[in-house]
């Protein structure tokens, strides 16, 4: 992993840059896009030509092979992570450049990797990223956000840096990361705060009059991730093979905590059991003790069924 600070003099390359997957991340990005002068087409299964025309693309074509025969220099993939194979095998490759620089910003990495390899010619070349933010936490800009990025087959390196570039004068932490080391950064980032911010959703947390600050930060964790689909979710975990090892690390977790506190619990009643017995040594009539120490056991059973 390495890590690159914005250089003194930022590339004046302008490129033609095809967002293909025009929803709301895919407009997040054309804003800066069209500001830094790049000429942006769009295209998407759904019509956003309103949105692109008014976010200051150049154009938006319905029709992916009229997005091919307008030559780009990037086609930058933004689509949901499960619709991501699908959109690819539509587009009319032939039609396209042989140089053409394929780009994905999903939010895995091993999965859009082996897709393009799979997929693309040999010729096209192929620049796997993830920006780290999204249309939230990048809306008063993108300084020190980090912008994660692999150069799996890259031949024109001019375009490469070119496309880098939009993320560096941002100044965006960029870091140069193997895609399987993304992923496994990820399932323990991403996916894990993806997964406690939905089970918290779940239970229904609302704001009370004595919040405290860590109660608060819960709440903005299941605002952040209530407002993600759960196909975005659902992709974090089918297309990343490091996720279910997490969802079985929280299970284990929860499992381990449940059992400290219920063994403390039982601990408790047990002490009682025994004092109690201990009360009723000088009793003359054993059977008295007997039925108070059965009585005793019956509560802790209930206790302990009720917490169970």
């Amino acid at each position: 992993m390495t890590t690159s600070v914005p250089p003194d003099t930022p590339s004046t390359t302008k490129l033609k840059i095809a967002v293909v997957g025009f929803g709301n991340f895919g407009q997040f990005l054309t804003r800066t896009l069209v500001r830094q002068g790049h000429t942006v087409i769009a295209h998407s299964r759904s019509d956003h030509s309103t949105a692109s025309a008014a976010l200051g693309a150049a154009a938006f074509h319905v029709d992916p092979a009229d997005l091919c025969d307008s030559h780009p220099d990037v086609v930058l993939l933004s689509t949901s992570i499960l619709s991501a194979e699908s959109v690819l095998r539509s587009l009319p490759l032939h039609r396209l450049r042989r140089d053409t620089l394929f780009v994905d910003v999903l939010s895995v990495k091993e999965s859009p990797k082996k897709l393009f390899l799979e997929t693309l010619p040999p010729e096209f070349d192929i620049l796997c990223t993830h920006p780290m933010f999204g249309p939230e936490s990048g809306k008063d800009g993108w300084g020190d956000l980090p912008f994660v990025y692999d150069k799996i087959r890259i031949a024109r390196g001019e375009v490469c840096e070119g496309f880098l570039e939009i993320f560096r004068s941002e100044g965006c932490r960029m870091v140069e990361m193997p895609c399987a080391e993304h992923d496994r950064h990820a399932a323990e980032t991403q996916f894990v705060t993806h997964t406690v911010g939905r089970v918290l959703g779940r239970l229904g947390l609302r704001s009370t009059p004595i919040d405290t600050k860590g109660y608060e930060s819960l709440l903005e964790l299941v605002e952040n991730t209530a407002g993600d689909s759960f196909d975005l979710y659902y992709g974090l975990f089918m297309h990343n093979e490091n996720a279910i090892v997490q969802f079985e690390r929280l299970e284990e977790a929860f499992g381990v905590l449940r059992r400290e506190l219920l063994g403390k619990l039982h601990e408790k009643y047990r002490k009682q059991i025994f004092e109690n017995a201990s009360g009723e040594e000088e009793a003359e009539d054993a059977s008295v003790k007997s039925q108070l120490l059965a009585s005793t056991r019956v509560k802790y059973e209930q206790r302990r069924v009720s917490y169970e």
